[in-house]
């Protein structure tokens, strides 16, 4: 065993240019590999990232308007919502608008969001600075505004110091009082981090009737989503008086699917790269075919040389096996190396969003050992069959 080990390496070191060739291929597959694993669990932490702050029991009801009749969705639907409603746990209401906000140096347009005491809960949104408005600030109009981390930043150009400072919207003045953390989510149109948050009787009192609300809800839980919005959708129908044969002046969205949608085509990418990966490795493996046949050929005196001392036809397959696993390995580790050093230039330069998986690295290095030793394996034992006599005239 270890006199065939060593005659497998001796080879491999006297044929530094065709081992070099050989193990490319595995280079190349397992980095390809790793390479889209590396991006699919990319995309996928994006995807969470970007859907951390929303519940996934989300409903939302947008009002549907047309040229011979406006939506009469209102904030009485919503107290019928919560009288009736067996599947929604909590609800409010939100005003949407997108105005023009300044101060004596700047003047930018941000989206406006009126919003109740109980919005902080349900869209799960956090305090960076300052505080949120407290139970009476809607009733009482207060002049108050929590402003969104981008807002903040494209308007002020810092988020320190800015607790405090008073803008002007419509006609009014508002003073900031809190500064909410980065988010990356939205509602309909409007970024939370692009956005500016007044008290609901504020905004009321700020755009007039220009605006018609829109309804926020959590369902009870997962399960209960596509029952809650068929409730929600009686209920709804029944308070707006609609016919069976009326077309709805509303529209329920269930924020939870956007999830499993993008979370869906994330895994689906994932598995195509998988797929081109794969396929890229099995195209290097027949190259690594190609290689060893050529290899043979140009062995087939040291063949017939190993066959005429005694070398039994085994002991020939076992050499040329032993070569593969040992490239197979070394193409795999030097694969799995490389693309770990790139990837700490990607992340570095913020090129491309990537994630290191160790179970990826595992299946890329054990599936190019895979695919070293198999498509090694025909020529190998071609190579054992040849006869002695026949190969030495060669």
């Amino acid at each position: 065993m270890y006199e065939i080990l060593k005659i497998a390496v001796q080879s491999l070191y006297n044929n530094k240019l065709r081992s070099f060739l050989s193990s490319l291929g595995v280079i190349i597959g397992v980095a390809t590999i790793v390479l889209v694993i590396a991006i699919g669990l990319g995309a996928q932490r994006d995807i969470e990232a970007q859907y951390a702050n929303l519940a996934v029991t989300s409903i939302m009801v947008n009002p549907v308007s047309t040229e011979w009749r406006i939506s009469k969705l209102s904030e009485e639907d919503l107290t019928a919502i919560r009288e009736k409603s067996l599947h929604v746990a909590k609800a409010t209401a939100v005003l949407q608008s997108k105005m023009i906000v300044s101060d004596s140096s700047n003047s930018l347009s941000l989206g406006i969001l009126g919003v109740w005491n109980d919005f902080l809960e349900i869209s799960s949104l956090r305090i960076e600075h300052g505080k949120y408005f407290g139970e009476s600030d809607s009733e009482e109009k207060a002049k108050y505004a929590v402003i969104g981390n981008g807002a903040c930043l494209d308007f002020f150009w810092t988020v320190q110091d800015v607790v405090g400072k008073t803008v002007n919207i419509g006609k009014k003045k508002v003073e900031i009082i809190g500064i909410f953390g980065k988010s990356g989510t939205s509602l309909g149109p409007i970024t939370y981090d692009d956005t500016i948050f007044l008290p609901y009787g504020t905004t009321q009192q700020i755009i007039g009737s220009a605006s018609t609300p829109r309804l926020v809800m959590l369902a009870k839980d997962i399960d209960s989503i596509g029952s809650a919005i068929a409730e929600i959708g009686d209920i709804l129908r029944e308070a707006h008086r609609l016919k069976p044969s009326d077309i709805e002046d509303f529209r329920a969205v269930d924020q939870g699917s956007k999830v499993v949608a993008a979370k869906a085509s994330s895994s689906t990418m994932t598995l195509l790269l998988t797929g081109v990966a794969i396929i890229v490795l099995v195209v290097s493996g027949i190259g690594i075919m190609n290689v060893m046949f050529a290899g043979v050929a140009e062995r087939t005196k040291e063949i017939g040389i190993l066959r005429s001392i005694g070398i039994k036809t085994g002991d020939i397959l076992n050499i040329f096996l032993y070569e593969s696993v040992i490239l197979s390995i070394s193409g795999g580790i030097v694969g799995v190396w490389l693309w770990e050093w790139a990837m700490l230039a990607i992340s570095r330069f913020d090129l491309l969003s990537v994630v290191s998986s160790l179970p990826g690295d595992v299946l890329a290095f054990f599936f190019a050992l895979f695919v070293g030793v198999f498509f090694w394996y025909y020529p190998a034992y071609q190579a054992s069959k040849l006869d002695p006599v026949d190969a030495l005239r060669s």
